[in-house]
């Protein structure tokens, strides 16, 4: 079955940035971590089993890392491009298996 992905937004303490970002790098369920511009100050991609995973990691683990002042979320409903598509999928398991 497939993991459930969401992109979590995250508003940071400017002065905290480097603390939370070597927090939020120890957490297995973050796929990937970006400091961007614009709105936010951090987007990460979260994978977890299903909804209540991710609320516990949302609410149990990166909103209790000091530093971060709110965050937002978007859970992802199908993904059209990227890594996680079947066809990238597919390619990645033959390319490993020759």
């Amino acid at each position: 079955m497939a993991r459930l992905l969401a992109f979590v937004s995250i508003f940071v303490e400017s002065p905290l940035m480097d603390d939370v970002v070597r927090e939020l790098s120890k957490l297995d369920n973050l796929e990937e971590l970006y400091e961007v511009t614009g709105e936010f100050d951090i987007v990460t991609l979260l994978s977890a089993a299903d909804i209540e995973e991710f609320r516990d990691v949302l609410k149990n683990k990166i909103l209790k890392i000091r530093g971060i002042r709110s965050t937002v979320s978007s859970v992802v409903l199908k993904t059209h491009k990227g890594p996680r598509t079947n066809g990238e999928q597919q390619k990645a398991k033959s390319l490993a298996h020759q």
